[in-house]
Parts: structure tokens; C-alpha cells; sequence
């Protein structure tokens, strides 16, 4: 559970962006979005392949 203090004075508005980007960085819908559907092992690690190339791909291109 998230605890956002709010301080004397302080504007709603302002508090519940705080929340928002707090919930955010916490993760919490893309793991319920994760859970949703199964994906097989070889697919997560050939995702996890796929991005890593991509990655270093953009490397090598900065490289040059």
C-alpha cells in the first residue's frame, strides 16, 4: 500500500501527482498486464535475446 504525507498547505492536485508518479514506479499494472496472458519460457528468453542485439546494435551504431 502506498503512503503519500501530505504536508500543511499542500495543494491536492500536487499530492495526488505525487501518488500517480509513485504508482508508476512501482509497476504494479504492467505486472497485472504481465500476468494476464503465459508466455512461454523460450519466448521470454527469446525476447530477452532480441532486445539485447537491439541494443548493442544502437551501441555500435553510436560507436561510429
Amino acid at each position: 500500500m502506498l503512503i503519500i504525507p501530505i504536508k500543511d498547505g499542500e495543494n491536492i492536485d500536487r499530492a495526488l501527482k505525487r501518488y500517480k508518479r509513485k504508482f508508476d514506479k512501482t509497476g504494479t499494472v504492467r505486472q497485472l498486464r504481465a500476468r494476464t496472458a503465459f508466455i512461454k519460457p523460450s519466448v521470454k528468453n527469446r525476447i530477452k535475446i532480441q532486445k539485447a542485439a537491439y541494443i548493442q546494435n544502437m551501441k555500435d551504431n553510436l560507436e561510429n
